[in-house]
């Protein structure tokens, strides 16, 4: 027995700090483990979070002001729209995959045909091009136009 307490205490106090302060550790590595802590620790937790988890929010949050940068930010941008035609195609790939289905299922079981109006309205949905940014309100008024034409 003494010879195993012998060892653990003749450890150097660097590793043993670094196990214990997770600001020693690489900060990739902080962020990572301190995140995933926080959200192990605030499962299940709404108003009581902050203060039950506060040692692994704060290990976290220093990982965010240290890494969240706008050109970190600008770079998820980015890839968001690199990859938002993807998207896009594997949703609309999948939506038609489902009235297919549902068309085979209505035939297999003798099950009434949907009515056309909403069929033709569900096709009509998936054709049209992606808007980005929302719709614009009838009442915005808009600019270059005079009169009461606005609210």
């Amino acid at each position: 027995m003494s010879a195993s307490s012998s060892s653990s205490s003749s450890s150097p106090p660097s590793s043993s700090k670094s196990q214990t302060d997770p600001l020693a550790e690489p900060a990739t590595a902080v962020g990572v483990a301190g995140g995933a802590a926080f959200a192990d620790c605030a499962q299940g937790r709404t108003f009581s979070a902050p203060f039950l988890c506060r040692g692994p929010l704060h290990v976290m949050n220093n990982c965010m002001k240290i890494h969240a940068t706008p050109e970190e930010q600008d770079a998820a941008r980015e890839e968001w729209f690199e990859k938002r035609v993807e998207r896009q195609k594997e949703k609309e790939r999948k939506a038609r995959r489902k009235l297919e289905q549902e068309k085979f299922l209505r035939e297999w079981w003798g099950l009434p045909e949907k009515d056309r109006e909403i069929a033709r309205r569900e096709m009509e949905k998936l054709e049209r091009p992606e808007r980005i940014g929302g719709f614009v309100s009838e009442r915005r008024k808009r600019f270059g136009e005079e009169g009461g034409e606005g609210r």
